[in-house]
């Protein structure tokens, strides 16, 4: 049970982000009203970039390979859906290949709701506090999955396992209990928010977008293969439209990640375990 002094601190830390919530919901409605006037002038610049893919399960490593692209968008997850989503959804949960690596039901699938509700989450390290809030109208089953997981305390007593100091990608992945890379909930669903709202075959999704420093997302081995494994994005990013973004990192996480980032990967290298364990006490909810 949490004590008087968490009980404060999680209250301190939920109108706080009530607060920026108000503040980044005015934002997205002036965004969204020029967003495709934006979209529609920007030039498209060839550049060479390199591009990594966020994995989890077997092929957790990252992959790094040079090519020509145009510049990534830099607005699309900043600006959300275009369209909002129904105010109830169903979600799919089927079996995964491997099995749960720690114990837990699978949340819900029906009448699952997209509303803008409040929902953060005090993500406890021993490196520190990580705040987070869910978007819950942009991904909601993803959201349902993860404040499942949370509730359950599946995320309890957990190390995160893979740091990345690259240009290209900062991050650092959590959420495999057996801090593989490998492990998950013994169920996956389906991508959302940005990746379904490309069309299937559109070439655009393999086109690397931004996801700005203070992102929220889900790590995958690949379409649909969704678990428990996400990252929290330190450093602004670029990758294919393809990881499930579900939330933000309040002000106070992100300087815990970059206290972490500044000690670097294990080794020297620029991606891999962090050279200092960074181990999940708890992850609570603030509500």
């Amino acid at each position: 049970m949490p004590s008087n002094e968490q009980r404060r601190e999680a209250a301190k830390r939920k109108l706080e982000r009530q607060l920026v919530r108000r503040a980044e919901r005015a934002r997205r409605r002036k965004q969204l009203t020029i967003a495709g006037s934006i979209l529609g002038v920007v030039a498209v610049v060839a550049v060479v970039s390199v591009v990594y893919v966020v994995t989890r399960g077997d092929d957790d490593a990252s992959t790094a390979q040079e090519s020509t692209t145009s510049a990534p968008a830099d607005s699309l997850i900043a600006a959300g859906r275009s369209e909002p989503l129904p105010e109830t959804v169903n979600c799919s949960y089927p079996a995964a290949a491997q099995p749960a690596a720690k114990a837990n039901t699978p949340p819900r699938t029906d009448n699952v709701p997209t509303s803008d509700e409040p929902l953060s989450y005090s993500m406890t390290t021993n490196q520190g506090n990580i705040g987070l809030t869910l978007n819950n109208p942009e991904s909601p089953c993803t959201v349902n999955s993860f404040v499942s997981l949370a509730n359950q305390g599946y995320f309890d007593g957990t190390t995160c396992h893979r740091l990345t100091t690259g240009a290209g990608l900062q991050v650092l992945q959590c959420g495999d209990p057996t801090g593989t890379g490998s492990g998950g909930p013994g169920y996956q669903f389906a991508d959302e928010f940005p990746t379904d709202t490309f069309a299937e075959g559109d070439p655009a999704a393999q086109t690397p977008i931004a996801y700005p420093r203070g992102t929220l997302a889900m790590a995958n081995a690949g379409p649909g293969t969704n678990g428990s494994q996400f990252f929290l994005v330190y450093g602004d990013s670029e990758l294919p439209p393809a990881y499930t973004a579900f939330g933000t990192i309040d002000e106070t996480g992100l300087a815990t990640l970059d206290a972490i980032a500044a000690k670097g990967v294990q080794g020297g290298a620029s991606d891999g375990a962090p050279a200092e364990p960074v181990d999940i006490t708890n992850m609570l909810s603030d509500l």
